[in-house]
């Protein structure tokens, strides 16, 4: 009984020295990595941003056409339903006049 009395303490000490141990590598292991990462972010942060004046380019012509391509639909599609609705006046007084 004396023996497991001061093995047991023992080997319990040991596993939580080894414990510690093995979250300060971890931890320092995790710091490390979490620089590289930390780099990674900015560089491409930097080209990202190097490349918004081109995306507000495109975002400007794509709005400028699509505008341009509204307005023409919009004009061939007056043009259509005055066509449509000309063409069914004149059917309607030609039934009137009958």
């Amino acid at each position: 009984m004396e023996f497991w009395l001061t093995f047991l303490p023992l080997v319990i000490y040991i596993l939580l020295i080894i414990l510690l141990v093995v979250g300060i590598v971890l931890g320092i292991k995790t710091i490390i990595t979490m620089t590289k990462v930390e780099k990674v972010v900015d560089n491409v942060n930097e080209k990202v941003e190097s490349l918004n004046s081109v995306f507000n380019l495109i975002d400007f012509t794509t709005d400028k056409i699509a505008g341009f391509t509204d307005r023409v639909i919009e004009i061939a599609g007056n043009l259509f339903s005055k066509l449509l609705f000309r063409k069914k006046r004149k059917r309607d007084d030609d039934y009137e006049e009958e």
